[in-house]
């Protein structure tokens, strides 16, 4: 996934008063914000219903990211704070639970307990269909580690999403087709928390689909560890790729865009490719980690690509699809990273030209091949190198951007804007745009027309070009 940190909480529904509340806060990528949902979706089988506010919790559950730097520190940290207010709640007659799920679960395991007695539970990202008779042990007092890799299938362990709750998380939503990974980059953590790479079966996918358009879903993102290794089961038994699972979703009624992340080139097949030409649903836009631009770090990274390959492979993507917009992953400073390494990652970037990109200095996981390798680069140089990185990756993002100015494009309608008057869309290369409110009701997809940017997001005319169907 995009290796980024975000704490998230999602939209929910006020919460009947006479029902137990669980408050969960996400750490990291977008899996994560569809694992969340699918617990709050298990615990609604055990009567808890979500909340949006810490005080009225009967019970908070951190789902946690182990991407990046001192990830577990930071949930312990954030845990010495919730045993504050437990206290709080305890000498007032009440209490709370307390649970740590996702990848810092899994890696970290009973240790979460030993380090904060607070915890009730643990449970990992492959386990959390399970998390109702997991809350129901640690209700009677047991302390509870569930990180075992789950020999049944979790999905089909879950309880059917609710038409209701789906409404209230919008018009968007993430569908998690693929996890795992079993590429083995030398500084992942992820096949060490996730495990090895399994795809969900067709039949699975497009019946979760279906009742996301059913509840007024118009954009589904696809997601995956590796989501363009995904090859599931269809509904004769043979093998589909990722291709032709988009179009048989972009034949589902009222699901009018698709997306997909995250991708590693090596399983970039011509299908896919095939698929970014002929699908109007499919979104110009595709997350296509490179890492750096250098072979020879390229091949310490395990990558099992070259910098010339992956240039190819832009070139035949963008053949099949000239409007598609690229987004990328940089790391600098990789254990014997040369000035010259990072020259040829400077000059892989200039080369190909992004729209977005995310960039991050090596730091170290534990556990992973690259934390033992010898030379490391100086923290001084490694600033150095991002700031140079940014800047480019920047520039490019501002120019992409600018260059819509002046053009009429298509905006799914998502939410209120800051401002009153305001409504925000997405534009199809990802980027926020700025709306005025009388352009159409969020599900909407509107035509508008681009006048200016500001820092992250597109700024349009406060007139209706066209609406699409």
């Amino acid at each position: 996934m995009n290796e980024r940190v975000k704490i998230m909480d999602g939209a929910v529904s006020p919460a009947p008063a006479n029902m137990r509340k669980v408050f969960v806060k996400t750490y990291g990528c977008q899996m994560n914000v569809y694992d969340s949902q699918r617990m709050a979706d298990a615990l609604g089988a055990d009567g808890y219903v979500e909340t949006a506010s810490l005080d009225d919790a009967d019970m908070v559950l951190l789902n946690t990211c182990h991407i990046r730097e001192k990830a577990a520190e930071k949930v312990y940290s954030e845990l010495g704070r919730l045993r504050k207010l437990r206290d709080e709640r305890q000498a007032s007659g009440s209490d709370m639970l307390i649970g740590v799920a996702g990848c810092v679960a899994q890696a970290e395991g009973e240790e979460i307990i030993r380090r904060a007695p607070v915890v009730d539970f643990v449970i990992g990202p492959q386990t959390y269909h399970r998390l109702p008779q997991v809350v129901s042990r640690a209700r009677r007092g047991d302390k509870v580690v569930e990180t075992d890799y789950a020999i049944e299938d979790k999905f089909d362990k879950l309880p059917e999403r609710d038409e209701r709750q789906l409404r209230a998380r919008g018009v968007t939503a993430f569908l998690t087709v693929q996890e795992g990974c079993d590429k083995f980059c030398t500084f992942c953590v992820v096949p060490y928390t996730r495990g090895a790479e399994v795809s969900r079966p067709v039949t699975q996918i497009v019946a979760e689909a279906r009742k996301l358009a059913e509840s007024g879903v118009r954009e589904v993102t696809l997601l995956g560890q590796n989501v363009n290794a995904w090859h599931g089961e269809g509904p004769d038994g043979s093998e589909w790729g990722l291709g032709r699972l988009l179009r048989e979703l972009a034949e589902i009624d009222g699901l009018d865009r698709l997306r997909y992340t995250t991708s590693h080139p090596r399983d970039m097949d011509e299908d896919l490719i095939a698929a970014h030409r002929d699908l109007g649903a499919l979104m110009p836009y595709l997350h296509l980690p490179v890492q750096a631009g250098s072979d020879r770090i390229l091949k310490a990274m395990n990558r099992k690509h070259t910098g010339d390959e992956y240039r190819r492979l832009v070139d035949r993507i963008r053949a099949a699809r000239p409007d598609i917009a690229l987004s990328g992953d940089f790391i600098d400073g990789f254990p014997g990273e040369t000035d010259v390494d990072f020259e040829d990652t400077m000059r892989l970037i200039a080369d190909i030209g992004y729209a977005q990109a995310f960039s991050f200095k090596y730091s170290p996981r534990p556990g992973t091949p690259g934390a033992d390798l010898k030379d490391q680069v100086p923290e001084q140089v490694k600033n150095e190198r991002l700031y140079r990185l940014q800047s480019l990756l920047g520039k490019q993002q501002a120019d992409f951007m600018n260059g819509l100015i002046g053009k009429t494009i298509s905006v799914l309608l998502e939410k209120p804007g800051r401002e009153p008057g305001q409504i925000v869309g997405r534009s199809p290369w990802l980027q926020p745009a700025v709306c005025d409110e009388n352009v159409g009701k969020i599900g909407d997809i509107v035509s508008v027309r681009i006048t200016r940017t500001s820092a992250n997001s597109l700024i349009a005319d406060n007139r209706k070009v066209d609406t699409e169907a």
